[in-house]
């Protein structure tokens, strides 16, 4: 049974979409059951000022992608990096056990945003997925 705040997430997800022009990107999928999340950002002087994302699979998945731009939403970028799986579970108020994977991919798709951010502002370029894992 999924708790009233994680069916609100999925039925009015928050910043779904794509950002245009990001400065940085990623996307992340798990092999196993099949859910892919991505992530696009536009950052200001080391503060994320908009946050999108897309996500494919179950029902926690898309919840969580929603969760975790909520959280992110005008933190720094070293704020951001301390987000964790806990900060979406207390977001959505509980996640099943069998769908903790959907929190984790939302968390390791931040991570992956996080270093393309980083990457980004030193090439100057932003970075594309780096593939499902």
């Amino acid at each position: 049974m999924y708790s009233p705040q994680l069916l609100d997430h999925f039925e009015h997800p928050r910043n779904a979409g794509v950002v245009e022009s990001p400065e940085a990107v990623a996307q992340l999928g798990n092999p196993v059951c099949g859910d892919i999340l991505s992530l696009s950002a536009r950052i200001t002087e080391g503060r994320i000022t908009e946050i999108r994302f897309k996500a494919k699979g179950c029902v926690p998945a898309m919840a969580c992608g929603s969760a975790v731009t909520e959280l992110v939403k005008s933190k720094t970028l070293a704020e951001a990096a301390e987000i964790g799986k806990e900060d979406i579970v207390q977001v959505l108020v509980s996640l099943p056990q069998a769908s903790s994977h959907a929190a984790l991919l939302a968390v390791e798709t931040l991570a992956l945003l996080l270093r393309n951010a980083k990457r980004e502002s030193k090439t100057g370029s932003a970075h594309e997925s780096e593939g499902l894992r």
